[in-house]
């Protein structure tokens, strides 16, 4: 089965939106909030980030692993865990977290509605009237951001969409868990011409690992949302030998906030089959940007340096 014609975007439209932009972007991100721990991180790095990025909602993505009992109970769970972050950090939860998919697209031409994919809709449609994109920050399966696409296509000439998912196209194989959970949401992505950035997760986003010891000594002491970064973290690696955590979804934030710290190639965009494996371009296809190396120690320098600073204000 085929996607569904999308609205053609002007090549160097869309390549310009591929640029890093040079001023404050209005944002939406989509999470799995609950899934490990790393969106939590990612959230929070997003709500300190106000001279770079203007949140202007938070979605909550499905997802099925040991921590959930299907895709809706993982949207929930995600959720619920969104209100704590807020809770935390005095953001106000109300017409800003909105629930997302209770599950994946049954196939590439039908989108699952939610309040997620109408807010995602509403704010791209008033990113228009001022000639701006709204810039999606993805970190969990993509159902909600395809299925805004789905209900309203004209949009992707009004989103620019940032999404940690799939390997590196080297990799051996592309079971990716953002990615094969919902491989019909990923083929929308991929096929709508939308200006689109991914971060592979194995081979650059696993760049970004850190340890209990220097969360301790760098993000402890920065109040209440330092310490429960913390003890989210612990919780979830216990207490092996060495042990380290990649926090992956902090990636897409850092491709915003250092400029320096990643390398990214424009290629023509790749095909998905059914099972999510790459598929050479056809001749004439669009381009898309990858990210092909994060310098990690300056993500998370911003982001220890924006948590100390929201300590000290606070």
């Amino acid at each position: 089965m085929d996607s569904i014609p999308f609205p053609a975007l002007d090549p160097a439209l869309r390549r310009a939106r591929l640029d890093l932009p040079t001023e404050l972007v209005d944002a939406v991100l989509d999470t799995d909030t609950f899934n490990e721990v790393d969106d939590q991180f990612a959230l929070t790095y997003a709500l300190l980030a106000t001279e770079t990025l203007r949140l202007r909602a938070v979605t909550a993505a499905p997802f099925l692993n040991s921590r959930s009992t299907s895709p809706a109970d993982g949207m929930e769970k995600s959720f619920e865990e969104i209100g704590r972050i807020l809770a935390l950090l005095d953001h106000p939860a109300e017409g800003f977290a909105f629930r997302g998919s209770t599950g994946y697209l049954p196939d590439r031409r039908t989108p699952v509605d939610s309040a997620a994919a109408r807010r995602i809709v509403e704010l791209a449609r008033e990113q228009r009237q001022s000639g701006k994109a709204l810039y999606v920050f993805a970190i969990g399966a993509i159902t909600n951001v395809a299925s805004a696409l789905l209900l309203d296509p004209e949009i992707v000439r009004d989103l620019v969409v940032v999404w940690l998912g799939g390997h590196d196209r080297n990799h051996p194989d592309n079971r990716e868990f953002n990615l094969y959970q919902d491989v019909p949401a990923a083929q929308v992505i991929f096929d709508s011409g939308v200006p689109f950035l991914q971060v592979p997760c194995c081979t650059v986003a696993e760049l970004l690992a850190t340890t209990p010891a220097e969360l301790r000594e760098l993000c402890a002491d920065t109040g209440a949302i330092g310490e429960f970064l913390l003890n989210r973290t612990c919780d979830f690696i216990g207490n092996g030998f060495a042990a380290s955590k990649v926090i992956w979804d902090i990636s897409v934030i850092g491709w915003l906030r250092c400029r320096e710290g990643y390398r990214s190639e424009l290629i023509p965009a790749p095909r998905l089959d059914d099972s999510g494996r790459y598929l050479d371009a056809p001749a004439g296809r669009h381009e898309m940007r990858v990210a092909t190396h994060i310098q990690r120690d300056q993500v998370f320098a911003d982001l220890f340096t924006l948590l100390r600073k929201h300590a000290a204000q606070n």
